[in-house]
């Protein structure tokens, strides 16, 4: 008796050994189409593909009664009001069956097909673009450091104590360190929101509680995107 007890024990053991456990996360929206069910995932960071596909075979499997499920996984500290779809991290798709090829070679864990593509940059390389100093930044008091995952690049907002005009820059990082924008922004404070207008036809970003956000004038005053700093 006590034999056959000891390798079953040990079976279970090895079971609940091997099992992945899922990343935190949160949804909170869900956007029903005659196409598609649409939800925002909320993570916690960058995380990696098999992380992600794990949290996708998990809301799946909870949410097999929808159809033609789409994943949105936004980072901490994003909008998910943004009009963007590069206001997202990754996303991640189900294919009808008729719509399956021979390129759909990713199966989650029951073994459904879904397309999982992570837009934004890895955790590796957001660290290097967050440690990035150009000379551009010596002694300036930097408002924030924000990552264009559409883009990637590194957006710096600062000021320049020194030259004594209390006037507000912002330059843009490539990953290699160069910078491939300098803007002087025009300030706009009516309203009580303070906008910073970035081009000359009128789109423009705000900062504040340490999120930028982007705005197109072509969006009528909504957003299209927006970065919590240091993330």
């Amino acid at each position: 008796m006590i034999k056959n007890i000891i390798p079953c024990f040990i079976i279970v053991l090895l079971a609940l050994g091997c099992s992945k456990k899922v990343p935190l996360y949160t949804i909170s929206r869900v956007t029903k189409t005659d196409t598609a069910t649409k939800l925002t995932v909320n993570i916690t960071g960058r995380l990696k593909w098999a992380e992600l596909l794990g949290i996708t075979s998990k809301i799946k499997a909870d949410s097999a009664q929808l159809p033609n499920l789409q994943l949105y996984f936004m980072l901490p500290g994003h909008n998910d009001k943004s009009t963007g779809t590069n206001n997202f991290y990754a996303i991640a798709r189900y294919p009808k069956t008729s719509q399956v090829t021979m390129q759909d070679t990713t199966k989650d864990a029951d073994g459904n097909t879904v397309r999982l593509s992570i837009l934004g940059l890895s955790a590796e390389k957001a660290k290097h673009l967050l440690s990035l100093n150009p000379d551009d930044l010596n002694g300036k008091n930097i408002i924030g450091r924000f990552i264009d995952d559409n883009n990637h690049t590194l957006i710096v907002p600062f000021t320049d104590i020194a030259d004594g005009k209390k006037e507000t820059y912002i330059i843009e990082l490539d990953t290699l360190g160069n910078v491939v924008s300098r803007t002087i922004p025009l300030v706009d404070k009516r309203d009580g929101v303070e906008k910073l207008h970035v081009t000359q036809r009128g789109d423009y970003i705000t900062i504040k509680d340490s999120v930028l956000t982007q705005y197109s004038v072509d969006d009528l005053g909504l957003p299209y995107n927006s970065i919590k700093a240091g993330i």
